[in-house]
């Protein structure tokens, strides 16, 4: 199957899911995060707001032992912004949620850890995304290559393997309701 075809499949099965489903499923993946050491032991983690029933980390974002950052789509690139749950946020270019253009810019040497967004993982570490390469070019940018990450997706779509491209890059682990898979 392409990866637009599985891309359309498993957002389709994701949107599917029943509300009340979608949060137990979210907060055992969130359950799961905050027991991983990496997780424990990092200081600013960057994440993301949930779009079209991704996994919902929400139940995270109060831990505020943690700088959190989120990002803002400038051109084609992601640029990370530090966020408190007291402050506001805007609708970006794709309608997803992101921190104001004036919160302060987070570089990548104070980052410790990026929880990435993924319509689908595989067992080897590679994601599929939404096709437009933010997270690709991010990861292969000087300074972010070695930051940790780890994959955000539900288990049903946490497949034995997805089409790759010469650019995918490999996450440093995966993260579903289920399991832990570094």
């Amino acid at each position: 199957m392409e990866k637009a075809e599985l891309r359309r499949n498993l957002i389709k099965k994701r949107q599917s899911v029943s509300e009340t489903e979608w949060r137990q499923k979210s907060q055992a993946i969130c359950t799961n995060l905050s027991n991983l050491q990496l997780f424990q032991q990092a200081k600013t983690i960057l994440a993301y707001f949930s779009f079209r029933q991704e996994p919902d980390l929400n139940y995270l974002f109060s831990d505020n032992t943690k700088i959190w950052g989120f990002p803002r789509c400038i051109e084609k690139s992601l640029s990370w912004h530090i966020w408190k749950p007291q402050n506001h946020l805007i609708t970006g270019k794709y309608g997803i949620r992101e921190p104001h253009p004036d919160a302060a810019i987070i570089n990548c040497d104070r980052v410790d850890l990026i929880l990435v967004p993924c319509v689908a993982c595989d067992y080897q570490g590679y994601r599929l995304g939404y096709g437009g390469g933010y997270y690709d070019r991010l990861l292969s940018s000087p300074g972010w290559e070695l930051i940790p990450t780890i994959g955000i997706v539900f288990d049903f779509a946490c497949l034995p393997e997805i089409p790759i491209e010469v650019w995918d890059k490999k996450l440093y682990g995966i993260c579903t309701e289920n399991t832990l898979i570094q």
